[in-house]
């Protein structure tokens, strides 16, 4: 089994990736982003987005009413149907749901996010969570009869509530779960940077204690990112590979091993 995590930049090749799902030899789960979208929509519907930065390190979107409203639209609505409609044209019987559709995917509100001001550390507190379980015989009933989930943000929260969570800590939950063969993480990036700043600086592979150190290292969003990694090779480790969403053939590429491999 595959799992596909495809992330929410406008530049991911959405038809090449479908390209290669069409031909794919194993049964896959696809989960998206939808970052983008969310952006563009909350600057025509004059929506603020206020990013903080947790004392850990960790970036990410408040979660406000106002916001959940704009993911709903963006991520469960335009780029869900959007990737489902384009693996239909392949043949490929994609269903897109959200972790809150038969609760498939179940969370824990977070308490606050602990940001710093100063010499101060606030909690703030929002609609965002990190996700506990998956409705592991809803995805199972869904794949044994062919079809192919494609799955995004929000979760559902101990009280049925939508929430916001991070996608590639959705990835992990689903490896857990799951077990996994490989996780292709699809970038708009070639690969890890050793500098983001030049994108002939790709690390072709990497070993788990690669990646912690990384992760204490890095910054911003590919910190989070290397965090869930780092959930999923502590508890079942698979081949995980971070690649170019922007090529012709995306996870073609990535299973030939372009970009970075973690194993």
């Amino acid at each position: 089994m595959l799992i596909l995590k495809i992330g929410g930049g406008a530049g991911i090749n959405i038809e090449g990736i479908a390209d290669d799902l069409a031909g794919a030899p194993e049964p896959a789960v696809i989960v998206h982003g939808a970052n983008a979208w969310r952006d563009d929509l909350a600057d025509r519907l004059g929506v603020a987005r206020e990013v903080v930065t947790s004392v850990r390190g960790y970036d990410s979107v408040l979660a406000t009413e106002a916001t959940m409203d704009v993911m709903l639209m963006a991520y469960a609505g335009l780029r869900n149907k959007r990737i489902v409609e384009t693996l239909q044209r392949r043949n490929v019987a994609a269903i897109g749901l959200t972790g809150l559709d038969g609760r498939l995917i179940r969370g824990k509100r977070n308490p606050g996010i602990q940001v710093r001001q100063g010499e101060k550390i606030l909690l703030r507190r929002d609609l965002s969570g990190k996700p506990q379980g998956i409705n592991v015989p809803l995805l199972k009933l869904l794949m044994e009869n062919g079809y192919t989930p494609v799955l995004t943000v929000p979760i559902c929260d101990e009280q049925g509530f939508a929430i916001s969570a991070d996608n590639d800590d959705i990835t992990a939950a689903l490896h857990r779960e799951l077990r996994a063969s490989m996780v292709v993480s699809l970038l708009e990036a070639p690969g890890f940077l050793s500098d983001p700043a030049d994108p002939g600086s790709v690390i072709a592979s990497m070993s788990r204690a690669d990646v912690k150190q990384w992760e204490e290292r890095s910054t911003g969003r590919i910190k989070r990112k290397l965090h869930a990694i780092n959930g999923i090779m502590e508890e079942h480790p698979t081949r995980v590979i971070l690649a170019d969403g922007r090529t012709a053939h995306p996870l073609a590429d990535a299973r030939a091993g372009r970009g970075t491999v973690i194993a």
